[in-house]
């Protein structure tokens, strides 16, 4: 019983922050979901393909259901290299497609598979898994890279939440900055060497 609760809420939780992440790109236009926006180059529409090719491997070639379309393979260094941002030929939809076709094979294993079916990660120092191990492992990477998404959303236009229902938007410009104004006052004052 309590198998099945944990299988649930977890598949749900995954399903939710899916969205997130996708509709993070909402509303913006090329250029801003592709640019570089840290120093290692960061971008929206690189961390949707990133967690595509992710979920394929981790709910595909790890269950031995391999996701039907091609994958670079896991240990190919030059193939990793541009996993996390889209060359000028992929294009948004491509990708945000392929991103929501993982899903329906990622969903499938999930259903098809008890929490403790086991699985084999060949890239992790104890490689023998069960389901359960890839959708704790899978939910948190999703998690983290939807925060990176917000972090990067608010960077580009203020924009902040974790879906379109619970948007922060009724804050304006001058609001954050005295509220940035403050908290970097206290920063400040919290740090003796610059009294």
């Amino acid at each position: 019983m309590i198998d099945d609760f944990a299988k649930t809420y977890l598949h749900d939780d995954l399903r939710h922050v899916r969205e997130v992440v996708v509709w993070k790109l909402d509303g913006l236009g090329e250029y801003d979901i592709r640019r570089p926006l840290t120093a290692t180059g960061t971008n929206l529409l690189g961390l949707v393909k990133h967690l595509s090719v992710c979920e394929a491997r981790y709910f595909g070639e790890v269950f031995g259901r391999p996701f039907p379309e091609p994958l670079a393979r896991w240990d190919d260094a030059e193939a990793g290299e541009t996993e996390m941002w889209a060359s000028e030929h992929e294009t948004r939809e491509e990708i945000v497609d392929r991103y929501r076709r993982v899903w329906e094979h990622s969903d499938a294993t999930i259903l098809a598979l008890a929490i403790d079916s086991p699985g084999y990660v060949p890239w992790w120092p104890r490689p023998q898994v069960m389901l359960f191990n890839i959708l704790v492992h899978v939910l948190a990477e999703t998690n983290r890279h939807a925060g990176h998404a917000d972090i990067l959303r608010e960077h580009l236009d203020g924009s902040t939440g974790f879906a379109a229902r619970y948007a922060d938007g009724q804050r304006d410009a001058a609001f954050w900055a005295a509220r940035r104004a403050e908290i970097e006052r206290a920063a400040r004052a919290g740090d003796p060497t610059l009294a």
